[in-house]
C-alpha cells in the first residue's frame, strides 16, 4: 500500500525518521556517518522536518510497568449527543489516561489509560468513564502487549 505524505519525503528522509524513532538521543553526526551524508546536511534536514511538524518533538519512552502501572486499559465510550467535545476534555484531564480518540462504529470515542491494580482500575471506571455525559462505557484490559510502536513503519514505505 503506498502512503500519501503532505509533503515530499525522499528515501533520505524516511531513513533519516526511521533512525531517529529508534533513537532521538543520536547525534547529528553518528546520523550522517551512518547515511553517509555530511553533518549540515542532516542538520539541514532535521530542521526542515521539525519547521514542516513531521518531527514534532522528543520524547522518552518509558516503561509503565517498572513505574508501577501494570494494566492498560481500552474503553469504548457512548457519549450524549453535543457532550463529546466537554466529556472527552474530562476525562483527558485524568493522568491515567493517555489517549483518546473520536472513532467511526459502535462507541463514540475510545479511551486508553494505564492504572496501577484492579483497585485503580475500579476508581477510573466508577470516576471517570461514569461522568456525566457517558451514557455507556465498555472496559477491556490488556493481557498482552504484541506490539505497541509510534508508527516507524509508515516512514518505510515509498
Amino acid at each position: 500500500m503506498a502512503l500519501r505524505w503532505t509533503m515530499d519525503l525522499d528515501a533520505t528522509d524516511r531513513a533519516l525518521l526511521m533512525l531517529l524513532s529508534k533513537d532521538a538521543r543520536v547525534s547529528h553526526r553518528s546520523l550522517a556517518r551512518t547515511l553517509g551524508l555530511a553533518q549540515g546536511t542532516v542538520t539541514n534536514r532535521i530542521r526542515r522536518l521539525e519547521d514542516e511538524g513531521v518531527i514534532e518533538g522528543y520524547r522518552v519512552a518509558l516503561n509503565p510497568t517498572r513505574l508501577g502501572w501494570s494494566m492498560t486499559i481500552m474503553a469504548g465510550l457512548r457519549i450524549q449527543k453535543g457532550r463529546m467535545i466537554d466529556v472527552q476534555q474530562k476525562i483527558s484531564a485524568d493522568p491515567r489516561v493517555f489517549a483518546v480518540y473520536d472513532v467511526t462504529g459502535d462507541w463514540d470515542s475510545i479511551v486508553l489509560a494505564r492504572v496501577k491494580d484492579r483497585a485503580d482500575l475500579d476508581n477510573l471506571t466508577k470516576t471517570v468513564f461514569t461522568l456525566d455525559g457517558v451514557s455507556r462505557s465498555y472496559t477491556h484490559v490488556v493481557l498482552n502487549t504484541v506490539k505497541e510502536e509510534a508508527f516507524p513503519s509508515l516512514v518505510n514505505e515509498d
